[in-house]
């Protein structure tokens, strides 16, 4: 098995292997084409989106910056917008559904390094999905962290950072993050 086999799956695996460190550089490349594209350019910097992400509704609009590791584990539903400074690390599948929203600094980390100091120094990491259902706003500098599933119509409080899942229809805040209301 590849280690992008093993990280697709969330086995343990080595970030440092040729094919995956090739990968990153190249998201790297289009992430600098996006970021030369105008923003006025909203169509021209949404088809490179499209070509670049796993999957994508129609609408979409990506502030610059954005940062992300490869592009290809991110989808992306209608009418997707991210804020200014995004980051996807997604080491494994991030899935974000219809008519979401994430204001400027929101971070979701799919990669995860073990607790061990003795593994951790191997090199071997993990990757564990997040998915987020539609209708939701993640707020100003949230941070979803590995495996986190969020369910439709949440709202992530500013500066929220979200270690669990919850369902539908609740408002979430704090570190961790929890309920504060439900909708």
């Amino acid at each position: 098995m590849t280690e992008k086999e093993k990280m697709r799956q969330g086995l343990p695996y080595f970030a440092s292997d040729k094919t995956l460190v090739s990968e990153r550089m190249q998201a790297r490349k289009v992430l600098h084409e996006l970021a030369a594209i105008p923003e006025q350019s909203i169509k021209q910097r949404a088809a490179l989106l499209r070509t670049f992400f796993g999957s994508t509704g129609k609408r979409l609009f990506i502030e610059n910056t954005f940062r992300c590791d490869y592009g290809y584990n991110i989808h992306v539903g209608e009418n997707f917008y991210a804020n200014f400074s995004c980051t996807i690390l997604d080491c494994a599948e991030v899935r974000i559904g219809n008519d979401c929203l994430l204001a400027p600094n929101v971070s979701l980390y799919t990669a995860n390094h073990p607790l061990d100091p003795n593994e951790r120094r191997s090199g071997l990491e993990s990757a564990a999905p997040i998915h987020i259902g539609d209708d939701c706003w993640i707020g100003g500098g949230a941070i979803i962290l590995p495996g986190v599933t969020l369910g439709s119509n949440i709202v992530v409080g500013a500066g929220a950072v979200v270690t669990k899942s919850f369902g539908d229809n609740v408002v979430i805040a704090g570190n961790p993050a929890k309920v504060i209301r439900y909708l």
